[in-house]
């Protein structure tokens, strides 16, 4: 199966789930993510919004033990910014959440966790994007290359293999909502 029809049959499938569902589903990765090694033992976290019906892991931002960082689109690539609860936001590129531009940036030496978000990931840690290439890009970066990153997925979207291409960079985990599987 292609990447582009690959991507709108699980796209569909996430969008079918009821809000119930998707609520249990996220608040189980939450769990796993919490009692997670790599995710106890950061610092810094990158995170992501949750956007048509990503997993939604905004319960864990409230804990103030983990600084937090959340991207906002600028051209072609992802531009890291602290986030704290009681900040604002604002609709970016695409209408996902994102902080403001005067929010404090992170450099990537402060980040010790990236949770990565995703439409699929396959048992040997490669993610299927929305084709956008934004984390593509951002991993393959040298300052980025070395990063411990989680892909996150609902189980169905956890597959024995996807389509990958050469520039494709496996991820370091990936968490469902049955578990935290580490690769390599």
């Amino acid at each position: 199966m292609e990447k582009s029809e690959l991507r709108r049959k699980l796209l569909k499938t996430r969008q079918s789930m009821s809000v119930q569902e998707w609520r249990e589903k996220s608040d189980r990765i939450c769990f796993h993510l919490q009692t997670s090694v790599l995710f106890t033992q950061a610092k810094t976290i990158l995170a992501y919004f949750s956007f048509r019906q990503e997993p939604d892991l905004s319960p864990l931002f409230t804990n103030t033990k983990y600084r937090w960082g959340f991207p906002r689109c600028v051209n072609k690539s992802l531009c890291w910014h602290i986030w704290r609860p009681e900040d604002s936001l604002q609709s970016g590129a695409y209408g996902i959440s994102e902080p403001h531009p005067h929010a404090p940036t992170l450099d990537p030496s402060e980040i010790d966790l990236i949770l990565v978000p995703s439409v699929a990931c396959d048992y040997q840690g490669y993610r299927l994007g929305y084709g956008g290439g934004y984390y593509d890009r951002l991993l393959s970066l040298p300052q980025w290359k070395t990063k411990t990153t989680i892909g996150i997925v609902f189980e169905f979207a956890y597959l024995s293999q996807i389509p990958i291409e050469s520039w494709d960079k496996p991820l370091q985990a990936v968490s469902t909502e049955t578990g935290l599987t580490r690769k390599g």
